[in-house]
């Protein structure tokens, strides 16, 4: 960028006019599958400009669906209570429990009489007992599965259903807004200054895919010699010369950088340190919309 003061005019400093860019970029390693503008187009807020493949997160997000549909039917089933069928079957298992538990203490009780008369082994009367108390175990596990069901859902199973859904709901939300990602649209009335990759390209994330250029008037960017920085401050009306125009446009200095372009300056002697530059940005008036960009433009400094 040529900037600085001519012999002629040693308040002008040199400069472009620009537009703020803003840069899309690829949320996912992906194949560019189709592009819809094309370079040096006009663009609105939303415009669809190109799209990456989606197949594989189209997957991830019916996956992350079935998730919530499974939370959302755990909790209906617990909300609507036990079903009248449930506890019946319950019932039914208590009853076939109860009486293979009778029958085996009945035998039991069978076995020891036989054991008392030496007609049986005290290793019968043991296997008798191992089977009267398995069952039992068995009958009172049905009972209390038939209790469970008698007195409804807990508070607790309740809550941890909801927070199940909850969890499953936001997964999902996060897989489609990664899914929407992959289809790059306009983020603001603008110009597509240009489309760094192609179709059919596989792209790293990260990867700039689309350069926007701000629909508005554009700033001029230019340098600030040295000893002129402490004439001019943030907000200040400046006169800007566009080449091949003969209107004079009125700017506003709306950034000056901190640091001079060219470092180390605390080494430089008085000499040098006049040659140093301050980056600096003119804005122009809306009237300015139309001029194109990287036109050279001369901004008048105050003397």
């Amino acid at each position: 960028m040529l900037s600085g003061c001519t012999n002629d005019s040693s308040t002008r400093v040199l400069g472009t006019l620009e537009r703020d860019r803003i840069v899309l970029s690829a949320t996912a390693p992906e194949v560019i599958v189709d592009v819809q503008i094309p370079e040096g187009s006009r663009v609105k807020k939303g415009d669809l400009i190109l799209r990456l493949d989606d197949k594989k997160q189209r997957a991830v997000v019916a996956s992350a669906q079935a998730e919530v549909e499974r939370a959302e039917a755990y909790l209906a089933e617990l909300n609507s209570g036990t079903r009248p069928e449930e506890i019946a079957a319950a019932r039914s298992r208590v009853a076939s429990q109860k009486a293979l538990y009778i029958e085996a203490r009945n035998n039991y009780e069978r076995t020891s009489a036989l054991v008392e008369k030496k007609m049986l082994t005290q290793s019968d009367l043991d296997a008798a007992l191992a089977k009267q108390n398995s069952l039992s175990a068995n009958l009172q596990n049905v009972k209390d599965k038939l209790q469970l069901l008698l007195q409804g859902t807990r508070i607790e199973t309740l809550e941890q259903a909801e927070a199940s859904l909850a969890k499953a709901l936001a997964s999902l939300e996060l897989e489609q807004r990664k899914l929407a990602d992959l289809s790059l649209h306009a983020t603001r009335d603008s110009w597509l200054d240009s489309l760094p990759r192609h179709q059919g390209e596989r792209v790293a994330t990260g990867t700039p895919l689309a350069i926007l250029l701000a629909d508005h008037a554009p700033y001029a960017r230019v340098y600030i010699p040295e000893p002129l920085r402490t004439q001019v401050r943030t907000g200040d009306s400046l006169s800007v010369h566009i080449d091949g125009i003969d209107r004079i446009y009125s700017g506003t200095v709306r950034w000056i950088a901190l640091d001079p372009a060219f470092t180390p300056h605390f080494a430089l002697n008085e000499k040098e340190r006049a040659q140093l530059v301050y980056l600096a940005k003119v804005e122009l008036p809306a009237s300015a919309a139309d001029l194109p960009t990287g036109v050279p433009v001369q901004v008048e400094l105050p003397q």
